[in-house]
């Protein structure tokens, strides 16, 4: 966590994770549960997922467990997730469909949850009177081709259209952060590719000069930390990524876990050759903060006869901010990122993994 003030911020609080039993859910807890928070409440569908947790909480932390509370609720529900805010500070919405070919296939099942259960979180938190909502969404809502990108960046401007209102009549803060491929989380690249290894089985690759964001799980938790501390309504905040190649990436793997061959399968359904995390047009108003990028909402009203201009207009910046124009990882560079994640740890251990990501 990046500083000892978010922590302290969340002395005697109550915060909910929606999605909570996932990996980034478990990161969260690895930061907060020694902390003097006085609450986490973790809800989510799969009942499966959250014994898992409560018998890992209990091993690793059994005197700090009792601050875990689980609920099983789905954000598409508002019933349960008034019932989780009851009460509650702060929210950080991790809930969602993730997987590209899946929300492909089944795009009213990313509508579902990516937009209407952002909604059903926004709504809960108001009437709760909750303090500070920070909603979690993904490069692919930046120019979305596919359903997943779509349904996110709909979902990002659901939090930016309810922003004002929810901070005028609760006093509750909403903002969104948008990062890349978070390694080894559900549905990511890395552990499939390890899999394929250990089974002896040729690593297969959709395009190798596509290139990636590559965050870990501690650099998004910082990312959410930092939206939740500097946040003003609508607020949305990214962070300024390494990315590498996928057939770098690939190699990477292979220099850590050992040769395999390597079979060029194609691009899946709506994927894209390189990953956008801020567009020209959001560049434009973009504050640089440092190691994150802050866009503030579009402040106008539907009123559009009172603004008129003159001269010279500018629509958008010069580039977006994407995944082949950041900082590039050969090799030797993607080892070292993904050897200091948990799961690659975990592998190379033999050790089981805390959660299913």
């Amino acid at each position: 966590m990046g500083s000892t003030s978010i922590k302290e911020s969340f002395k005697d609080k109550t915060l909910v994770i929606t999605g909570g039993t996932g990996s980034f859910g478990s990161t969260v807890l690895k930061h907060f549960l020694t902390s003097d928070i006085s609450e986490i409440r973790i809800i989510s569908r799969d009942e499966k997922k959250q014994d898992m947790m409560r018998h890992i909480l209990q091993a690793r932390y059994p005197e700090q467990f009792s601050k875990v509370q689980f609920y099983i609720g789905d954000v598409r529900n508002l019933e349960s997730v008034r019932d989780v805010m009851y009460g509650a500070n702060y929210v950080f919405h991790a809930a969602a469909l993730k997987e590209v070919p899946s929300c492909e296939f089944f795009p009213m099942e990313a509508v579902r949850t990516n937009i209407i259960g952002t909604d059903n979180v926004i709504t809960a938190a108001v009437e709760n009177h909750v303090e500070k909502v920070v909603f979690l969404s993904t490069d692919k809502a930046a120019y979305p081709i596919n359903s997943m990108g779509m349904s996110k960046a709909l979902g990002e401007k659901v939090v930016q259209a309810r922003a004002q209102k929810a901070f005028e009549r609760s006093g509750t803060v909403l903002s969104c952060t948008r990062y890349g491929n978070v390694m080894c989380s559900r549905g990511s690249v890395i552990p499939l590719f390890i899999d394929q290894i250990k089974a002896g089985h040729p690593i297969t690759i959709t395009d190798p000069n596509m290139t990636r964001f590559l965050m870990n799980l501690d650099e998004a938790v910082d990312l959410v930390a930092f939206a939740f501390e500097h946040a003003e309504p609508g607020d949305l905040f990214i962070q300024k990524a390494d990315a590498s190649t996928i057939g770098d990436l690939a190699k990477g793997v292979m220099k850590v876990f050992g040769e395999t061959d390597v079979k060029i399968i194609g691009t899946r359904h709506g994927e894209k050759l390189f990953e956008t995390l801020m567009t020209r047009e959001e560049r434009l108003r973009a504050t640089d903060m440092g190691d994150y990028f802050r866009i503030a909402p579009d402040g106008r009203s539907l009123n559009y006869d009172q603004f008129y201009v003159e001269g010279h207009v500018m629509t958008q910046s010069d580039e977006a901010y994407t995944s082949h124009n950041t900082r590039i990882l050969d090799v030797d560079g993607v080892v070292k990122k993904i050897t200091a994640t948990d799961y690659v740890k975990e592998e190379l251990e033999g050790r089981p993994h805390t959660v299913e990501a």
